[in-house]
C-alpha cells in the first residue's frame, strides 16, 4: 500500500467510520463557516450584499457539485482497488487522470458559467440592485475554482486510502486563510483598500488557490499521485470507470443546490428580506449538519474497501451503523435548533425582518434533518459500492417530485411558510426512500442488523 493507507477492512466497523469521520468534521465545519463568514460581513455592507449571497450560495454550489461527483468516482474506484490489492501504480494513476480531467472540465464550466451568469441570475430574481454584487464577487470565485476541484480531488483520494487527517489540515487551513481575509478585504485594512463584495471573492480565490497547490504537492509526496506511472497509459479506462460513478454521483450532487436556487426564485416572489433570510437559514443548516456531512464523507471509504475485499457484510455494518447516528444526532440538533430559532436568526441574517424569516425556516425545517442526513449518508455508501444511479434517482425524486413543486404549491397557500413545510416534507420522504434503496442494494440486511456495533 501507499505511504499513509490505512486498511479498513479489518477490526470493529465503528472504529473505522469513527477515523474517517472525526477529522472530516472540523475539515468540513472550517468550510461551512467560511460561507457563513460571507454572509455575516457582506450583511453589514446593506441588503444588496446579503441578498446577493443568497443567489450565488445554490448556484455555485450546483458547480461545486461537478468536483464533488468526481471526487464520489475517484473515491470509489481508488478505495475499492485498494480492498482489492490492486497494483499501486494503476491506482496512482488513476487518481492523476482524476485531478487531469477534473481541472480541465472545471475551467471549461466557470467559462461557460462566466459568460452567462447575468442572464441566470436575472432569471431566478436578482433585481437591478443586486446583480452589480453577483457580477462583483463570480470572477474571483470562478478564478478559485480549478484550484478548489483539484483540492477536493486530492483529498477524496486522500480519504480513500483511509487518510482523512491530511483532508481535514487542508480544508481547516484553506478555511481560516478565507475567515481571515475576508473582513481584511471587505472594509479594507492598513494600505488594504475596501472593495466591499469583490473583497469576499478575493480572500476566496487567495485561499483555494493555496489549498489546491498543497494538496496536489501533499498527494504526490505520499505517492498517491506519480508523473513516473505511466500517466497517458489507460485514460480513457479511467475515464469510463470515473464517469461510471462519477457523471451520476455529480448529477445528484448538483441537484440540491440546483433545486435550492429554483426554490430561491419561490422565495423571492416573498420579498428580498425573505431570501436574505432564507440564505442564512441554510448556512446555520449547514453548520448543524456537519457531523452527518463528515459521516457521508467518511462512510465511502469504509464501504468501499469493504466492498472491494468482498465483505459486503462490513460495508452493510458501516451503514446501518450512520443511519441510527443521523437519527439520533438530527433529532437532538432539530430541538435546538427550534428552541433557540429566534435568536440565531437575527444574528446571522444581519437584522430584524430577516431574522424573522431565517428563524421560521430553522424551527420546521431543522426537525428533519436527520432525513437529509440519511439521504446524504445513503448516497455516498451507494457511490461507494457503485450504484451511483440509485444515489442519483433519490436525489432526483426528493428534489423534483416534492422539494421545488412544494415549494411553489406553498408560496401560493401558505407564502413563506409554505417553502419551509415543503423543505421538511421533502427531507422525510428522501430518507424512507433511501432506507429502501439501501435494502435493495445489499446495504441494509436484517441479518447484520444485531452486529451493526460489532
Amino acid at each position: 500500500m501507499a505511504q499513509g493507507t490505512r486498511d479498513l477492512t479489518s477490526g470493529p466497523v465503528w472504529r473505522g467510520l469513527a477515523v474517517m469521520t472525526g477529522p472530516m468534521m472540523l475539515g468540513i465545519l472550517a468550510t461551512i463557516l467560511t460561507g457563513l463568514t460571507d454572509a455575516f460581513f457582506l450583511g453589514r455592507l446593506g441588503g444588496a450584499p446579503l441578498a446577493a449571497v443568497g443567489f450565488i450560495y445554490p448556484v455555485t454550489m450546483a458547480i461545486t457539485s461537478l468536483s464533488i461527483g468526481l471526487s464520489a468516482g475517484a473515491n470509489a474506484a481508488v478505495s475499492q482497488a485498494i480492498g482489492r490489492r490492486d497494483d499501486e501504480t494503476a491506482t496512482a494513476r488513476m487518481g492523476l487522470h482524476a485531478v487531469l480531467y477534473g481541472t480541465a472540465l472545471a475551467t471549461l464550466v466557470t467559462l461557460v458559467f462566466w459568460v452567462g451568469h447575468r442572464w441566470l441570475f436575472g432569471l431566478l430574481g436578482a433585481g437591478d440592485d443586486v446583480l452589480p454584487e453577483i457580477s462583483a464577487y463570480l470572477p474571483w470565485w470562478c478564478l478559485s475554482f480549478p484550484f478548489v476541484v483539484a483540492m477536493m480531488l486530492s483529498n477524496a483520494l486522500f480519504r480513500a486510502h483511509g487518510n482523512a487527517k491530511v483532508a481535514m489540515v487542508v480544508m481547516t487551513t484553506v478555511a481560516i486563510l478565507n475567515i481571515a481575509l475576508t473582513p481584511a478585504l471587505i472594509f479594507g485594512v492598513w494600505i488594504i483598500p475596501a472593495l466591499e463584495t469583490a473583497g469576499a471573492g478575493m480572500a476566496t480565490f487567495i485561499a483555494r488557490a493555496l489549498g489546491g497547490v498543497v494538496a496536489l504537492w501533499w498527494a504526490f509526496r505520499q505517492g498517491l499521485l506519480s508523473l513516473s506511472c505511466n500517466p497517458w497509459k489507460d485514460m480513457w479506462y479511467s475515464a469510463r470507470v470515473l464517469a461510471e460513478v462519477g457523471a451520476p454521483a455529480a448529477f445528484s450532487n448538483a441537484i440540491n443546490p440546483a433545486g435550492m436556487a429554483a426554490v430561491t426564485a419561490a422565495v423571492a416572489v416573498v420579498s428580498e428580506a425573505a431570501v436574505g433570510g432564507f440564505g442564512a437559514a441554510t448556512r446555520i443548516q449547514s453548520l448543524a449538519l456537519v457531523p452527518l456531512l463528515a459521516l457521508s464523507a467518511g462512510i465511502g471509504p469504509v464501504v468501499g474497501q469493504n466492498w472491494g475485499a468482498g465483505r459486503q457484510d462490513r460495508a452493510a455494518r458501516g451503514f446501518q451503523a450512520a443511519a441510527a447516528f443521523c437519527i439520533g444526532y438530527g433529532l437532538l440538533v432539530g430541538a435546538v435548533l427550534f428552541t433557540f430559532a429566534g435568536q440565531l436568526g437575527p444574528l446571522v441574517a444581519g437584522g430584524s425582518e430577516p431574522g424573522e424569516f431565517a428563524a421560521t425556516y430553522l424551527r420546521v425545517v431543522g426537525l428533519s434533518l436527520f432525513g437529509y442526513g440519511i439521504l446524504v449518508v445513503a448516497n455516498a455508501a451507494m457511490n461507494a459500492r457503485s450504484r451511483a444511479l440509485w444515489s442519483m434517482g433519490l436525489s432526483l425524486g426528493r428534489i423534483f417530485l416534492i422539494y421545488i413543486p412544494g415549494a411553489w404549491l406553498g408560496v401560493t397557500l401558505a407564502d413563506y411558510l409554505g417553502i419551509t413545510i415543503a423543505a421538511a416534507l421533502a427531507n422525510v420522504a428522501a430518507a424512507a426512500a433511501a432506507v429502501w434503496a439501501a435494502w435493495m442494494v445489499g446495504l441494509l440486511r436484517p441479518g447484520t442488523l444485531r452486529k451493526t456495533f460489532d
